[in-house]
């Protein structure tokens, strides 16, 4: 499929840390390569310290792992929500925070997963908008062309032509936003990790 050039108005620097290696995808329109699955290992080098960790039961750090994958709590509040837990009672261990990582990796990557696949569905009505707007002008041009042009009917589908591109340049807009929004979520699991880290090290 073809995309106009401000389909990929997204202008991405740097290379996030949580890409893997990926193919490229003819129908993925934004900037940075498509990677659907996210690597934890590239974040979070710590396993748990015994097998009976794997079967703590998961209550204790849900909460707090379903509160820091939250867009709408700021990076700086999610610390707050570390230091309280932290130094609550009973405090956190590794095990704790190996649980607390692997939760939020689950639930931001899932959350990624799904919007990179309504990007890509998004992309594909795009492009048939747009060959429809080629069709449309190229339409134009041949009647325009004719020895009697039926100029009504030009006008037709002149004002149809230019609601579809109306049309189109707003989705391009949104679209542009939305390929952004993997990479956020990528750098708030990276943020997310550091934080959690940093807390195993001290």
């Amino acid at each position: 499929m073809k995309f106009l050039p401000h389909l990929l108005a997204i202008v991405f620097t740097g290379v996030s840390p949580l890409y893997a290696a990926g193919s490229h995808d003819p129908d993925w329109p934004c900037v940075q390569r498509r990677v659907d699955t996210l690597s934890a290992a590239v974040m979070w080098p710590y396993q748990p310290e015994s097998q009976a960790a794997k079967e703590k039961p998961a209550a204790a750090t849900a909460e707090l792992a379903q509160l820091l994958a939250l867009r709408r709590i700021s990076l700086e509040e999610a610390e707050e929500a570390l230091d309280e837990a932290a130094n609550g009672t009973p405090a956190l261990d590794r095990d704790d925070y190996n649980a607390i990582f692997a939760d939020v990796f689950e639930r931001l990557n899932q959350r990624r997963s799904l919007l990179m696949t309504g990007i890509t569905r998004y992309a594909r009505n795009q492009a048939r908008l747009a060959d429809e707007i080629d069709t449309m002008r190229n339409q134009i041009a041949t009647m325009t062309a004719a020895e009697s042009p039926d100029f009504d009917q030009i006008d037709q589908i002149e004002a149809d032509l230019d609601w579809r591109e109306r049309v189109f340049h707003d989705r391009a807009l949104s679209l542009t936003y939305a390929c952004e929004t993997p990479v956020l979520l990528e750098k708030r699991l990276y943020a997310i990790a550091q934080m959690l880290a940093a807390r195993i090290n001290d």
